[in-house]
């Protein structure tokens, strides 16, 4: 029988197989500050066990400054609109400017955000499934802020989680020394400050080196360099 089969080509499975779509791996790249923004959302606990708030944020890559963010009960593409259209126009976004890169969640793959970020001229990214190494910074700013010493185990409410980021952000943006900025704080770098900090490090190391050459060995100290480029990769 099942040579037979074989013969008129039959031994084969019959039933119908699951074709699973190829998704290619990220190549994005970003030399200055709002050319690349990375968006991706985290669950907050709320105040029992089964609850969540939800909160979304824009990253933008080159910088690692949080361009926009919002704290909802729920995920959706109606909210997931409003703060992509509002961010753009805080940060003076034009036309073919900015690409969006973002997992696969349901508010980020939703036909209205798709249709909004059309008619704003800006580019769509997103992640293969389940691989977050495909958005690298976003998750590396969440862990920044969940492994900070004030954040809870829990939020009481959602203005709990409001009042929260209303006071991480702005530390995260102004005040932390980020070390793949050469130690300048994500605001420093967005705003193209980074130069003339720089150059006053240099400053402040060399009379060092000059009043105390043989702390450093006969070698002048140089400062933390500033990267001229960024990228999301399957590697990073």
């Amino acid at each position: 029988m099942y040579r037979i089969l074989e013969t008129e080509g039959e031994l084969k499975e019959r039933r119908n197989q699951l074709v699973r779509p190829h998704y290619t791996k990220p190549e994005l790249l970003a030399r200055a500050p709002n050319e690349v923004w990375s968006w991706d959302i985290t669950k907050l606990k709320g105040p029992v066990k089964w609850t969540y708030y939800y909160l979304s944020v824009i990253l933008d890559i080159f910088s690692r400054y949080v361009v926009g963010w919002m704290v909802a009960h729920r995920e959706l593409a109606a909210l997931a609109r409003k703060l992509i259209e509002e961010t753009c126009e805080k940060q003076s976004i034009q036309p073919g400017q900015l690409l969006i890169h973002a997992n696969r969640g349901s508010s980020m793959t939703s036909k209205s955000v798709a249709f909004l970020m059309a008619d704003l001229g800006v580019t769509k990214s997103h992640s293969r499934p389940s691989v977050s190494n495909d958005n690298p910074y976003s998750e590396s700013q969440f862990k920044t802020m969940k492994y900070r010493p004030e954040f809870p185990e829990r939020f009481g409410s959602i203005e709990h989680a409001r009042a929260f980021s209303q006071t991480f952000f702005p530390w995260y943006n102004r005040e932390h020394y980020h070390s793949g900025l050469g130690l300048m704080t994500p605001e420093d770098v967005h705003y193209g400050r980074g130069e003339h900090i720089l150059e006053a490090r240099k400053e402040v190391l060399i009379a060092a080196y000059e009043k105390h050459p043989e702390r450093f060995k006969g070698k002048i100290p140089t400062p933390l360099m500033l990267p001229d480029m960024v990228w999301i990769t399957n590697h990073c």
